[in-house]
């Protein structure tokens, strides 16, 4: 520890500028060093925020106003892009398809994730949130899939849809639990919640859909003009999204979605890709890695090593039994079964903003809806299913490509 106090005395004198400066080192290099070692790139800026972190060298502060900011903005942009690369004539056959996973690799989760809690002795509501918490995923792979220029293939199109069903449902289950835990059961406030997300949906697939590509197609000569306005529906569709307390991925997916076929092949959605892939999202994977204290996590490996593995192990075999069925059912190759399973199984963006609210969720006598224990838990899950997911995606995506392209 002595070595570790020496280093954060010396780096509490490097100026800001200095610190962006080795954040943009760490952009350039992690990729490079993860391609070396045959680590995802994301899985490298992951390990990097826990390194350069505030529990580690603590060069970055985890709540600093800038970072969180570019972070979140690289988070939309990973599923803005999701659905700008999807196959729309695809999505539109197999969106029965994409409906019906989204619920099974929600609803296997939650249960699971909800017995094996009840089991280790907590309280029913406190059990149902963490399954809710299990229940969704965030795609870190995708990345991966996208450099391998497998996106529009059917596997991958399915799973990006059934990505904004698990998030909505999760949160949807998330919503009602918070309030019912503070002040008891609300009908009209789930009834409302519901008639929220039934409008919310087609309003932006189908209203943003023709007045985005409306505005699109008077400004594709004015390539900056063009290139601000996608932002700005980026922007306005997680606005939207947070009001009706929906995550924001879910409406910068829908964003893409509903734009898709405006922007294709257009230079600007080439530029913004690049931005985005080259700065935005990388920061996302580091402030990512600054919310994980491996020494707390360490500790609590220790002391509730029963409490981790439980939940870990629910969320695994829940999305592993949701991705085998469905992708046998749709009649998908080992590999893209494989593949799926690994996209689904990163618990990052929508599980960390739900952990944080539930911990400052109090009841009567004031409990948190959530305990300092449960969250170590949480914390070992996200470090865990972040890495294993990349890192399987990276093993299984390719053969996936090879099938397909046979």
């Amino acid at each position: 520890m002595f070595i570790l106090d020496y280093l954060h005395k010396a780096v509490e004198v490097l100026p800001v500028l200095a610190k962006f400066a080795v954040c943009m080192m760490l952009i350039v290099i992690i990729p490079r060093l993860s391609r070396r070692v045959h680590l995802p790139e994301a899985v490298g800026l992951l390990l990097a925020g826990v390194l350069f972190g505030p529990h580690v060298l603590d060069i970055f502060p985890t709540q600093h106003p800038v970072l969180q900011f570019l972070a979140e903005v690289g988070m939309l942009l990973l599923m803005f892009f999701a659905g700008l690369e999807i196959d729309l004539s695809l999505f539109r056959q197999k969106i029965f398809r994409s409906l019906g996973f989204g619920v099974v690799t929600t609803t296997l989760p939650l249960l699971l994730g909800t017995l094996v809690t009840l089991w280790l002795g907590y309280d029913p509501l406190p059990a149902i949130v963490v399954g809710s918490l299990l229940s969704s995923h965030t795609m870190l792979g995708s990345t991966i899939v996208a450099k391998l220029g497998a996106r529009s293939l059917e596997p991958m199109v399915v799973t990006t849809g059934a990505t904004m069903v698990s998030d909505t449902l999760s949160l949807l289950v998330f919503a009602v639990c918070v309030p019912l835990y503070a002040s008891g059961f609300s009908v009209s406030g789930i009834a409302i919640q519901v008639i929220e997300i039934v409008v919310f949906v087609p309003l932006v697939l189908l209203g943003l859909g023709r007045a985005g590509a409306h505005l699109l197609r008077r400004v594709e000569n004015e390539e900056d003009t063009y290139f601000i306005l996608m932002f700005g529906i980026l922007a306005v569709t997680a606005l939207l999204a947070e009001w009706i307390n929906l995550p924001g991925i879910v409406g910068t997916f829908l964003a893409g979605l509903a734009v898709n076929a405006a922007v294709k092949d257009k230079p600007a959605k080439g530029k913004l890709e690049f931005m985005g892939n080259t700065l935005f999202i990388p920061i996302f994977f580091i402030v990512t890695g600054l919310l994980i204290d491996p020494f707390e996590i360490l500790r609590s490996i220790n002391e509730d090593f029963l409490l981790a593995a439980g939940i870990i192990g629910a969320l695994i075999a829940g999305k592993w039994i949701a991705a085998d069925s469905c992708g046998r059912a749709f009649g998908y190759t080992t590999a893209a079964r494989r593949t799926i399973w690994s996209l689904t199984l990163p618990q990052v963006a929508a599980t960390l903003a739900a952990t944080l609210v539930a911990l400052k969720t109090f009841n009567a006598a004031g409990q948190p809806l959530l305990d300092s224990r449960m969250l170590n838990a949480v914390l070992i899950m996200v470090l865990v299913t972040a890495i294993l997911g990349p890192v399987l995606t990276q093993r299984y995506a390719p053969r996936m490509l090879e099938e397909a392209n046979r």
